[in-house]
């Protein structure tokens, strides 16, 4: 061995240094937004839970269709961020700036048209084997859920551009100062208090819609008069904003698909659930509801893996495009694993948060302590996606989502519901296979990039 390789390990260990710290700066923030989604929704399903097990059904029925049009925005949206870092990591200040002054008209027309999908609940829900009864309730809660759909749209686009220019923290606020308003809201509205009449699932739906639109036109503004926007050129006119923006759209209609095929899998379970009984539905909504949770830290490790990837990609430096990616796998792994064992150690604890229906708590605690198994294998699938999104290889990993979650989880957890009796377990069970398939075939195939 010649001397001039020795220093080589250094090198590569002051890289993962960095790689880490810039991870991790990147990633807390972004967390807290992405998991400040979930716990919204965590804190509506304690307060529905604990006001009736009945609404509970109705909230989660409505939040199935509700989940797979908010993931598939931030699909659809997720062309902001690529071309945003990529911009970043080539030094074209004003590319940042017009790629966010194009995906704010296109954020607006997906939120139109997911308010108007939501109008459609009580046919879709009936079509899914639900009673009229279950369908109409949930129908209610949707088309509420939908009114707030442009300004999570909005929200979603805006805080894809402060982080593709290492701007993360502003989404993290305005996501904090969300969260505080809807408990308070949900609160009122759900129990009737202050005066207010107990509205059950609905008042959960209408305190989610106002807070979105708070926070989406909150961020908007904040970008608007930001101290240095002459730098990014945030308030030139927008022309051509569908045309000069078919790079963006085409990124974003492949993570669009994925995340929508995985979200529409997850629905099916959830319809699922909903045929073998309400208080089936109900622990499914409380048991995904907790796996979801941790998951959006994992979603968040791996927007800051996608930006790190799209920033290396931008330089040209292949090297450093791997050790982004194995680095995100890597962290995001090791903290879904503490997650893990708090699950298993404290499933009854857990569970109790969301209800004190002592029929619901029996069926929430074994998807708790079970959900513990999920989290690793899920996060990972999530971080590689993003990984391999980063490197502008867009249409491979949709494709192996599709594979995994409607080829794989769904007829496996058909058949261990139906066909072996597991009930509501039996959906976690298909959801762990699937994500294990998941992880496995979207890791070899950045490991295959990576050599070449």
């Amino acid at each position: 061995m010649s001397t001039a390789t020795l220093p080589a390990p250094e090198p590569l260990r002051a890289r993962l240094a960095v790689h880490i710290g810039e991870l991790l700066r990147l990633a807390a923030p972004v967390i807290v937004s992405r998991a400040g989604l979930m716990v919204m929704m965590a804190v509506d399903t304690a307060i529905v839970g604990r006001f009736s097990a009945q609404e509970l059904a109705y909230y989660g029925l409505a939040h199935l269709p509700g989940n797979i049009m908010v993931g598939t925005g931030v699909g659809l949206l997720m062309g902001t961020v690529m071309i945003t870092a990529h911009a970043f990591g080539a030094g074209s200040d004003a590319e940042c700036g017009r790629a966010w002054r194009r995906s704010v008209p296109y954020a607006l027309l997906l939120g139109v048209l997911f308010a108007l999908v939501s109008l459609l609940g009580d046919p879709l829900f009936q079509a899914g084997g639900q009673t009229p009864d279950m369908a109409a309730g949930g129908a209610h809660v949707l088309a509420v859920l939908g009114l707030g759909a442009p300004g999570m749209m909005l929200y979603i686009t805006t805080g894809f551009f402060l982080e593709g220019v290492k701007r993360p923290l502003p989404g993290m606020v305005a996501m904090v100062i969300g969260n505080l308003v809807n408990a308070a809201l949900a609160w009122a509205l759900v129990w009737g208090h202050m005066g207010l009449e107990p509205l059950g699932a609905v008042g959960s739906a209408w305190a989610t819609t106002i807070v979105r639109w708070g926070m989406g036109l909150g961020l908007v503004a904040y970008v608007w008069w930001m101290r240095d926007h002459d730098r990014w050129e945030l308030r030139r006119p927008v022309a051509g904003w569908w045309s000069g923006a078919r790079r963006q759209r085409n990124l974003g209609y492949a993570a669009g698909l994925s995340i929508g095929v995985e979200s529409g899998a997850f629905a099916a379970l959830g319809l699922f659930a909903g045929m073998i009984s309400p208080l089936a539905l109900g622990a499914y909504t409380v048991g995904l509801n907790l796996t979801a949770l941790p998951f959006m830290a994992a979603v968040g490790l791996a927007s800051a893996t996608a930006v790190r990837v799209g920033v290396a990609y931008g330089r040209g430096d292949r090297r450093d495009m791997a050790l982004a990616g194995w680095t995100g796998l890597g962290v995001t792994s090791a903290i879904l694993a503490g997650v893990g064992i708090l699950y298993r150690s404290l499933p009854e604890a857990l569970g109790a948060i969301y209800t004190n229906d002592p029929e619901l708590l029996e069926a929430v605690v074994p998807l708790i302590a079970f959900a513990a198994w999920i989290l690793i294998a899920d996060g990972g699938q999530t971080v590689m996606a993003n990984a391999l999104r980063g490197r502008h290889d867009a249409w491979v990993p949709t494709a192996l989502h599709f594979f995994s979650y409607a080829v794989v989880m769904i007829p496996v957890s058909a058949f261990l519901v139906f066909g072996l009796g597991h009930g509501p377990h039996g959906l976690f069970e298909g959801i762990l296979i699937a994500s294990v398939v998941s992880v496995t075939i979207l890791s070899l195939r950045f490991a295959r990039l990576s050599r070449h």
